[in-house]
């Protein structure tokens, strides 16, 4: 075995990137349970893409049977209705990963010097996942599938001068026919994979080149022995490559009670509408997007100009890549960090929770005004950050890391 890795070595890297990455690679030894999330959202991307790769062996990428080769798979192919659930329950269950993944690194400071380009790479993966998510949601060419995309298209035209010619641009016709759905597909599951794979391998190469943040927000590569190794710092294997198997397990089991038992979570996951074929002249009764994308739907319903909403929208999106330039903090963690921090990072996640259950729902007049209310909390925690994080009283951070 050693004559053959030493084959191996000259000709690849193989010993080199297990011990820059894992074995050699000292992570603070302090990560508690919010650090599940990153080794998690690998997890759940391999889960995505293998049973992708079954799902496209048994669709047929038309409007005239799309809908058929989905309920064929579901009926006759063999095992096919878990494989199609694995794929539409951890599409969901990536986001809920994602989104914990993310709250972490506003808790801890993940996004600040130097780990600020770690951030934008992990910001482009959530726009890239959102992407491949959209395009993933018609392809089951249900009436949801149908009618969600074309709103979110249409939104595309209220851009001035070029609106009407883009958002023909993207259907690839005048309406969204099967070319649409030929175009998603293809972006789907050859264009969007390889982008988000690059941007994964980006994301973990950017990190383990500054190191891994920590609860405390300290550098354990400030404080090393004699022989160049962190203080507070412990190999990544074996010790949190087994802590991390304990918690895919634990993942696991609520992965598998919802895909067998709950797949369709109350509509949630799987929308009743979805369930019939798309038809162009009957619109469902409410239409509403997945709910990972809820939070910003509610936000473009919440601003009256169909101009305005688009943009307001996507700003929502746009300043979480400035936020390691926003906040002004000496300190990283929220654990140091004063009050007002704590305050408004609990405004925004509550109002980040509010809009994705309003985006759900039929709109009203109370229902946009507090969408209203929400969405201009949601940009106040961005907008004002660089005021409270300067101004506010924090703790003395410890030199080495609490545990």
């Amino acid at each position: 075995m050693k004559k053959f890795m030493s084959w191996v070595d000259a000709r690849f890297p193989a010993t080199k990137m297990w011990e820059d990455h894992l074995s050699k690679y000292y992570a603070p030894k302090n990560f508690n349970f919010f650090y599940f999330f990153g080794s998690l959202a690998l997890l759940v991307l391999v889960n995505q893409l293998l049973t992708g790769v079954w799902l496209t062996m048994s669709f047929t990428p038309s409007a005239e049977e799309a809908f058929a080769s989905v309920e064929g798979i579901m009926r006759d192919v063999e095992y096919g209705a878990i494989i199609r659930y694995m794929h539409s329950t951890g599409a969901s269950f990536f986001f809920i990963v994602v989104y914990l993944h993310m709250f972490r690194g506003l808790l801890y400071g993940s996004y600040q010097k130097p780990r600020e380009l770690v951030w934008i790479f992990g910001m482009l993966i959530y726009l890239c996942l959102m992407a491949e998510a959209f395009m993933g949601y018609l392809l089951p060419w249900g009436q949801m599938s149908y009618w969600g995309a074309q709103v979110i298209i249409s939104l595309f035209g209220a851009i001035p001068v070029i609106g009407d010619d883009l958002t023909q641009w993207i259907r690839g016709d005048y309406l969204i026919s099967g070319i649409t759905l030929n175009r998603f597909f293809a972006l789907h599951v050859i264009a969007l994979p390889i982008v988000l794979l690059g941007l994964v391998v980006l994301h973990i190469l950017a990190l383990h080149e500054v190191g891994s943040n920590n609860p405390d927000g300290i550098e354990i590569k400030k404080l090393k022995d004699e022989n160049g190794i962190p203080l507070d710092g412990i190999p990544f294997h074996p010790y949190y490559t087994v802590k991390d198997i304990v918690g895919v397990v634990v993942f696991l089991f609520v992965f598998c009670f919802v895909v067998f038992f709950f797949p369709e979570m109350g509509g949630y996951f799987l929308e009743k509408p979805n369930f019939e074929q798309a038809n162009p002249f009957k619109t469902p009764e409410h239409i509403a997007p997945v709910w990972y994308f809820t939070p910003f739907y509610a936000i473009l319903r919440a601003v009256p100009d169909k101009l305005m909403g688009v943009i307001a929208m996507g700003a929502a999106i746009a300043v979480l890549f400035v936020l390691p330039w926003l906040d002004r903090s000496p300190v990283k963690s929220m654990r140091y960090k004063g009050w007002l921090s704590r305050i408004w990072l609990a405004v925004f996640c509550a109002s980040f929770v509010i809009l994705g259950y309003l985006g759900v729902q039929a709109p009203t007049p109370t229902r946009t005004l507090v969408s209203q209310i929400c969405t201009i909390l949601y940009f106040a925690y961005f907008i004002l950050m660089p005021f409270y994080t300067r101004m506010e009283k924090t703790k003395p951070v410890p030199e080495r890391v609490t545990g």
